[in-house]
């Protein structure tokens, strides 16, 4: 469960909605609530965008 707790964190410390955050790596919104809730993890590309846009590194998102 780090991942996901880790972008909603991310995502909340940045001041983004999911939706915002969506539209910067190309999701929908749906998708990120998937990622925040442990449904769902992204492909190795999407990952390291999500870990770009956070501001942080995909590994920093696992641990």
């Amino acid at each position: 469960m780090a991942f996901a707790e880790n972008v909603k964190r991310l995502r909340e410390e940045k001041g983004l909605t999911q939706s915002e955050l969506a539209a910067l790596i190309e999701v929908t919104q749906p998708t990120v609530a998937q990622y925040e809730k442990g449904i769902k993890v992204p492909t190795i590309i999407t990952g390291v965008l999500l870990a770009k846009r956070l501001g942080t590194t995909c590994e920093s998102l696992v641990v």
